[in-house]
């Protein structure tokens, strides 16, 4: 029997969040084994990351991490303690604080990322391949099937 396009997009949409979930578990065991938790590793990186143009404040980051402003605070005490991100306040406005990474920070997120990025080389390919299958122009029908299903209950 012939799968239906709302089963095909269960299986696509279900393997792009194994292939996330799996990159996700190798960065966090990677973070740690670098003596940083999973999210401040995220708040470095995201730190030296952000877009130009873009003011790094702890309201940015909490942005860009999608977390709670205080959360976002917490991370850049514990950060701060450990050496690895400097505040600063800004020269414009004495209220805002700037926050940017020591040569510390910058020396262990330097060698995270190219770890990232080797097993970025690896895994990559696949998680490409599952976005793809989930976007496909095949899957419109069945994603259209979901969102009918959604709107009635």
């Amino acid at each position: 029997m012939a799968k239906s396009h709302l089963t095909l997009d269960y299986e696509a949409l279900a393997e792009v969040r194994h292939q996330i979930r799996r990159f996700l578990r190798f960065s966090e065991r990677a973070a740690r084994s670098a003596g940083l938790e999973p999210h401040q590793h995220q708040l470095m990186l995201a730190l030296k990351g952000l877009p130009r143009g873009t003011q790094p404040r702890v309201g940015e980051l909490a942005e860009r991490l999608q977390i709670e402003h205080h959360s976002t605070v917490e991370l850049v005490n514990r950060l701060a303690a450990r050496g690895y991100v400097d505040r600063q306040r800004s020269a414009r406005d004495r209220r805002e604080v700037m926050l940017s990474l020591t040569p510390k920070g910058e020396k262990v997120l330097r060698e995270l990322s190219l770890h990232h990025r080797t097993e970025l080389g690896t895994q990559g390919p696949i998680l490409i391949a599952a976005l793809k299958r989930a976007i496909s122009p095949h899957r419109t029908n069945g994603v259209s099937a979901m969102r009918t299903k959604q709107r009635r209950g």
